[in-house]
C-alpha cells in the first residue's frame, strides 16, 4: 500500500489537532456552562478527563496510519530529536497541529456560543496559589509521562499492536487528575496556544506572561522522555515514525 503524501500527513495532523481540541478542551466550558464551577468537583474533573481520553482513543485508530496521529509538538520533537522522524518533517507538522488547535477552538465558540468564552474556554492557566516553578514541574512531568507510554506502546516496534491507543488514552486520563488542578494539565503545546489565541480574539482573559511556562515545560518534558525511553531500550527495538502511531492529548484549565 502507498505511503500517504506528506500534505495528508499534515491536514491529517490538523484534523486530529482541531477534534482533540474540540471535544476534549470543548468539555470544560460545556461543563461550566451546564452548572458546574471551577474548581472542578473530582467526579466532573473525571469526566473531563475521559472526554480527552475517548478522544485520543478514536483519533489514534482513525488517523495512527495516516500521520502518526501525533497531534501534540511535545510527542513530535521528542521524536525528532531522537532519530525517529526526519527534522524536515517537524515544522509542517508544528504548524498543522497549533492549526488545527486554533480551529478546534473556533469550534467551540461556534458551537457553545461566546458563554464559552466568557466561563474561560478552557485555556490553560495555573491553579490558585499555584506558582511559576509548580507550574513547570507539573507540565514538565506530565508530559514527560503522556511521551513515555507513546514511545513504549506505539513506537516501539516490539509494543506495536492493537492497544496502542488505548494505553496512550489511559495515560492522558491518569495524568490530567494529578496534574490538571495546578496547570489545567495542558501537556500540548498545540493544546496551549490554540484555545489561547481564540480566547483573545472574542475578549477572554488570557495570561500570556504564562505561556512561555507551558511551552518550555512542555518540550522539555517530552524530549527528555524520548531520550529516557531510547536510554532503556536498543536502538535496533524501535520503528520508524512513518509506521509508528503516536498520539496525545490534554488537558484542562486550574
Amino acid at each position: 500500500m502507498a505511503e500517504n503524501s506528506f500534505p495528508q500527513k499534515l491536514l491529517a495532523e490538523l484534523i486530529g489537532t482541531a477534534v482533540l481540541v474540540f471535544i476534549g478542551v470543548g468539555s470544560v466550558p460545556a461543563t461550566l456552562i451546564e452548572g458546574g464551577k471551577a474548581p472542578f468537583t473530582m467526579a466532573e474533573l473525571g469526566m473531563i478527563s475521559f472526554a480527552f481520553a475517548l478522544a485520543v482513543v478514536a483519533l489514534v485508530y482513525t488517523l495512527g496510519h495516516v500521520s502518526g496521529c501525533q497531534i501534540n509538538p511535545a510527542v513530535t520533537l521528542a521524536l525528532a530529536a531522537t532519530g525517529k522522524m526526519p527534522w524536515r518533517d517537524v515544522p509542517g507538522y508544528l504548524a498543522a497541529q497549533v492549526a488545527g488547535a486554533t480551529v478546534g477552538a473556533w469550534a467551540i465558540v461556534g458551537v457553545l456560543g461566546h458563554k464559552a468564552v466568557d466561563v474561560g474556554l478552557g485555556i490553560a492557566s495555573y491553579g490558585s496559589g499555584v506558582g511559576t516553578g509548580r507550574a513547570f514541574l507539573a507540565e514538565a512531568i506530565g508530559t514527560a509521562i503522556l511521551v513515555f507510554v507513546v514511545f513504549g506502546a506505539a513506537v516501539d516496534a516490539r509494543a506495536q499492536g492493537s492497544f496502542a491507543g488505548l494505553a496512550i488514552g489511559l495515560a492522558v486520563f491518569a495524568i490530567i487528575i494529578p496534574v490538571a488542578p495546578a496547570t489545567g494539565a495542558s501537556i500540548n503545546p498545540a493544546r496551549t496556544i490554540g484555545p489561547m489565541l481564540i480566547g483573545q480574539f472574542f475578549g477572554g482573559t488570557v495570561h500570556w506572561n504564562q505561556l512561555w511556562v507551558y511551552l518550555v515545560a512542555e518540550v522539555c518534558g517530552g524530549v527528555a522522555a524520548g531520550f529516557l525511553y531510547s536510554l532503556l531500550n536498543p536502538k535496533r527495538a524501535t520503528a520508524p515514525a512513518a509506521q509508528s502511531v503516536p498520539a496525545s492529548a490534554e488537558g484542562v484549565p486550574a
